[in-house]
């Protein structure tokens, strides 16, 4: 396997990049990029359950914790398949499986999800997030694509998005192209003119290379490349180390 690209390495060819001129768009992950998804997750499950026990108690009886719920949200996955793209339908069907499972009434699951859905939006930013948001959002437009159902606007950073795309939405996810090749048009620019920026080796890389994109690998915990054969373009340890290639020198 490759050795890991050093900061030096990263930063350098950012510089070259943007010299360059080939880049011209931005298209950026949410989760586990601009901020900890799974944190969120937790939160937001507890306020579920916390609503349940007050309009369906024999409900949140039946789930007793957070790990039930994500492990009904995971059944919902197989039973649904249709619905893999879609987290909010995704989730929206699993408190309704929990809800009939219990005796209670199914139509509960819309205001449940409500409850659900609010507390998903409240996020805490990694402390290099809004700084990085600020920085691109000032020399290109920049496209949320994300396989998350987060709201950028909900969230209150929507200012420094031209676009967000969400899976939920949009019926596809990442890795798949078209979904890459939809945030490049949201943006007006070709696909080999976006730099994309994401956590996730095989969704955001490996995808973004695919649809004919630049890829930065945000590896926040330095770990190793984890797939044989190509690396992303650039890889980067914080958002902070990526403004600092894209800066103006």
């Amino acid at each position: 396997m490759q050795p890991q690209m050093t900061t030096d390495m990263a930063v350098e060819t950012l510089r070259q990049l943007r010299r360059s001129g080939r880049i011209r768009a931005i298209s950026l992950d949410l989760d586990d990029t601009l901020w900890p998804i799974w944190p969120t997750i937790a939160k937001a499950e507890a306020v579920l359950l916390d609503w349940l026990a007050e309009h369906a108690p024999g409900t949140a009886a039946h789930l007793g914790d957070t790990a039930r719920v994500r492990a009904l949200r995971h059944e919902i996955v197989a039973l649904r398949p249709d619905l893999r793209a879609d987290l909010s339908g995704l989730r929206r069907e699993s408190i309704r499986l929990a809800l009939t499972r219990a005796g209670d009434d199914p139509a509960l699951a819309e205001p449940a999800f409500d409850e659900f859905f609010a507390a998903r939006q409240r996020v805490e930013l990694f402390d290099d997030a809004l700084p990085a948001l600020q920085f691109l959002s000032q020399r290109w437009p920049v496209v949320a694509l994300s396989n998350g159902n987060a709201n950028v606007h909900v969230v209150g950073i929507g200012q420094h998005f031209r676009a967000s795309l969400s899976a939920s939405d949009a019926g596809m996810a990442k890795p798949d192209v078209r979904f890459f090749h939809a945030a490049a048009e949201a943006a007006g620019v070709a696909p080999e003119h976006v730099l994309h920026i994401g956590d996730d080796a095989a969704l955001d890389a490996l995808g973004a290379m695919d649809a004919g994109m630049h890829a930065v690998w945000l590896n926040r915990g330095g770990v190793a490349w984890p797939h044989e054969g190509r690396e992303p373009h650039i890889t980067v340890a914080s958002l902070s180390q990526l403004c600092q290639g894209l800066a103006d020198s």
